[in-house]
């Protein structure tokens, strides 16, 4: 009775939200403060566990590869599509896809976790897989150092029952791996050597140094799956000692990496198999298949996002660390593109925005930036100024700067590198315009 109340409750609470232009978290809210235990029950009856996905970049595509690879392999799987990764997020998520009686159709859940709130989630729900992705300088104000950020993960990883992943060439991370190895099976996720230079770390990037200084392909632990070569839409990852080529629908360079993430951890929850007696399939699927699989996976909203506007596409790319604005400026080259930047600092962006400082825009000089736009549109036009990179107009608000951007630049190719907020601003906006996809 306590899951028939709960799930009726938290539909009601939605409907209502709904109605009022409401949040989506809103919910999970309201069931989280009624019923603390209902995600734990929900969650718990599924047969293939809880796959947590956490980091500092990467965590929407990866989750988004991640569900479409295992549901191609049959398998039902629960997430949260709208992106909403904090606890009250999932809550609200596991509301709207449960049934009058607080089952869910599902197989398996795959989640992605904001590194912070996740701690409150693992106090509810431990996953038996967690894959974590990199450990970035993002978000300074809430984090503080990134050995906070190392922090939080480790102690997911702690939680997590049965599998862990973690990327080979992040040293927080392997070091998680290393402490969790006696009692979780680890694999990682990981580069060749003459890939590891276009993919810094951390201390690479601050180090300033042109190539890792850690040890060569031999010396190294092996990784399950290793990404050797990438390609204009197309890579090749090494698995089982064997490379394995395939295209790619993904935009990116840092997407392309991801995925030998996802694929790392299909496989290890495939390993595992089912928990518990159901009607789950167990499934055997090789390696091939989880490449057919792969290639036909989209971007996530905002992260190499393709709209078409006025007969020409047009680019999302969400950027929110210097280290990510630096393999989005390497991933899509600017000539024959007009290009728009847009930086809030609200809570979801991070206040903190001296992080620009870090990126170096000189690929943007021979073209130019059309329109900076967001809350600090003029923090972004400084910075440009001192890369030599001519700025058309400034516009603080996202709904005149998209207008006047789009009035100049008719009959050419668009791009838009935004922060989160600026992204759901235009993205709604877009979506008077041309077609847009819901929110993953």
């Amino acid at each position: 009775m306590r899951d028939v109340l709960s799930a009726v409750i938290g539909k009601s609470v939605r409907q209502v939200a709904r109605l009022r232009g409401g949040g989506s978290a809103l919910p999970g809210l309201v069931i989280e403060k009624f019923d603390p235990g209902f995600l734990a029950r929900v969650l718990g009856r599924l047969p293939y566990g809880v796959v947590a996905v956490s980091g500092t970049n990467g965590k929407t595509t990866t989750t988004k590869m991640i569900v479409e690879i295992l549901e191609s392999q049959g398998l039902r799987v629960f997430t949260n599509k709208t992106g909403s990764n904090f606890s009250r997020g999932v809550i609200a998520a596991a509301v709207q896809e449960c049934s009058l009686t607080g089952r869910l159709d599902a197989d398996i859940a795959v989640l992605e976790l904001d590194e912070a709130h996740a701690i409150h989630f693992i106090a509810r729900v431990k996953p038996r897989f967690t894959l974590l992705l990199n450990v970035l300088r993002d978000q300074l104000d809430r984090f503080g150092e990134i050995d906070a950020t190392a922090k939080l993960l480790q102690r997911i990883a702690e939680a997590t029952t049965d599998g862990l992943v973690v990327n080979r060439e992040d040293p927080l991370l392997e070091q998680t791996g290393a402490s969790q190895a006696d009692r979780l099976e680890v694999r990682s996720f990981g580069l060749s050597s003459d890939l590891r230079a276009m993919f810094p770390s951390d201390d690479d990037f601050h180090r300033g140094t042109a190539a890792p200084d850690g040890p060569d392909e031999a010396a190294r632990s092996d990784a399950d799956v290793t990404l050797t070569l990438v390609g204009d839409h197309e890579a090749t990852f090494r698995i089982d000692g064997v490379d394995h080529h395939t295209g790619l629908k993904l935009e990116g360079l840092y997407n392309t990496f991801n995925a030998a993430a996802a694929l790392a951890t299909v496989r290890l929850v495939l390993a595992g198999g089912v928990t518990q007696q159901s009607d789950a399939p167990e499934v055997h699927a090789t390696t091939g298949e989880l490449l057919a699989s792969l290639a036909n996976v989209r971007p996530a909203f905002g992260r190499g996002e393709q709209l078409e506007l006025d007969g020409h596409t047009l680019e999302l790319v969400l950027v929110k660390n210097p280290a990510g604005f630096r393999l989005a400026l390497a991933s899509f080259p600017a000539a024959g593109v007009a290009s728009m930047i847009a930086i809030n600092d609200q809570y979801a962006d991070g206040r903190d925005m001296s992080w620009l400082w870090d990126v170096d825009f000189g690929s943007l000089a021979a073209t130019g930036v059309d329109t900076v736009s967001g809350t600090r549109a003029w923090d972004m036009a400084l910075r440009l100024e001192h890369d030599d990179v001519n700025v058309g107009q400034v516009e603080e608000d996202p709904q005149r700067a998209l207008a006047g951007f789009r009035r100049r630049t008719m009959g050419q190719p668009r791009r838009i590198y935004c922060t989160y907020t600026a992204m759901l601003a235009l993205r709604k906006e877009l979506a008077t315009l041309t077609k847009v996809e819901e929110i993953w």
